[in-house]
């Protein structure tokens, strides 16, 4: 993950009670709690004289940044069309790929003060953390901001684990470069899926299949790789790709901690011809998803690792042959836990980072109970045809804000 950009998550929040003076004090303060607790993220990235890419817990830092957005409302980031591009705004080390972490630091807060909200933006090291590490800090900073006079939830950094690699990674000189174009033109939507929509596709996707029930978020990834693969208008032999990133603490045998800190995911690519895809019913493509799913287990993570080990190589992010989706982030990561003392979040929204042509992000509704949210990145002629696509539009619903 050297070669991605850093993650970029934050919360939006009601205007809080307090002085500006007073709550940027409680922020940092929390923040430092939140550090002492999760070390790694205060070093830097090292290279050592073997090849190997080490974090030297050195407390050198984070970031912190205290931005005003007087002249934006909560209205303007809440729209029912496309993301306004001024959310990328609300983040930090914009287009930082994670190598350089040998000189930056490997975390940044930014605090923006909004007209009636504040928006609080979380920036983590792609490389040091996955999305599962990433929302235990940015909870754990939250947790102190209300009050909490320990961690409930403390961080395990054993590092007796297959990830942990004696192979080398070479870079080429300069160091790794990100693996998509950042300047193509794109659109970007959050569409929202009630729990009936979504009961309602995973009853569709079920009825169609005969072998082991698909779940939920598999039958949306069914419907959304129909949908989009059939906005493309591809040729019915071009071959398509879903590729969807896993978390294998629980895949391990024996299983990894809850809380175990790193980078513990591997990527499932699921491959189907354009046409067979699209001719078939809900339930195969769903099918194909939950197969691949099921059986990514003990054995096929240790061959992951032992194929990478053979030929240790950056992993090649982004849509390189136009039929591709790639699925991050899950609607099971507690990002509306993030109460700061005043209200839960009222919505989540990402930065720029690692954003191309069929990159998705699933977040969890607001109401929770099953809701879904889908961050969709598309190019501006496919986000269009996904509009028009009855099949997938008529689950989705208006996201309302109590």
């Amino acid at each position: 993950m050297l070669s991605c950009h850093y993650i970029q998550k934050g919360v939006l929040l009601p205007r809080p009670p307090y002085s500006s003076t007073d709550l940027i004090t409680f922020l940092k303060h929390s923040l430092s709690l939140a550090l002492s607790h999760f070390p790694a993220l205060a070093g830097r990235l090292v290279t050592d004289p073997t090849g190997h890419v080490h974090i030297s817990c050195n407390d050198a830092g984070v970031e912190f940044i205290h931005a005003k957005a007087g002249h934006l409302f909560l209205r303007d980031i809440l729209t029912s069309g496309d993301v306004p591009e001024f959310v990328k705004e609300f983040f930090p080390f914009d287009n930082t790929i994670s190598y350089s972490g040998h000189s930056r630091a490997l975390a940044a807060i930014q605090f923006t003060e909004l007209a009636d909200a504040v928006f609080i933006g979380c920036v983590v090291n792609h490389a040091v953390t996955d999305g599962t590490s990433f929302w235990h800090f940015f909870n754990t900073f939250a947790e102190f901001c209300k009050g909490a006079q320990k961690i409930s939830n403390p961080p395990d950094f054993s590092r007796k684990t297959v990830f942990n690699s004696p192979a080398v990674l070479k870079f080429p000189a300069g160091g790794p470069k990100v693996t998509f174009s950042g300047d193509v033109p794109l659109r970007e939507r959050v569409f929202h899926f009630s729990r009936e929509a979504i009961l309602k596709l995973k009853q569709r996707a079920n009825s169609s299949t005969s072998n082991a029930e698909v779940s939920s978020f598999q039958s949306l990834s069914a419907q959304l790789w129909r949908s989009v693969t059939r906005a493309r208008n591809l040729p019915p032999t071009k071959m398509t790709t879903f590729r969807m990133a896993v978390n294998c603490r629980h895949r391990l045998e024996p299983r990894l901690h809850p809380y175990y800190f790193g980078n513990a995911i591997q990527s499932i690519p699921t491959l189907a011809p354009a046409g067979e895809l699209l001719a078939n019913d809900l339930g195969w493509g769903a099918d194909l998803l939950h197969k691949n799913v099921v059986a990514h287990g003990d054995a096929t993570v240790r061959k992951g690792v032992a194929n990478w080990e053979k030929d240790p190589r950056l992993f090649p992010l982004g849509n390189f042959d136009g039929a591709s989706i790639t699925m991050g982030s899950s609607p099971r990561f507690p990002m509306y836990n993030n109460d700061f003392g005043w209200g839960r979040p009222l919505a989540i929204r990402s930065g720029k980072a690692n954003k191309f042509d069929g990159k998705i992000s699933a977040f969890p509704g607001r109401e929770g109970n099953g809701t879904v949210d889908l961050e969709v990145v598309l190019a501006p002629e496919t986000m269009a045809g996904l509009e028009k696509d009855e099949e997938f539009m008529q689950y989705v619903s208006e996201i309302i804000i109590m």
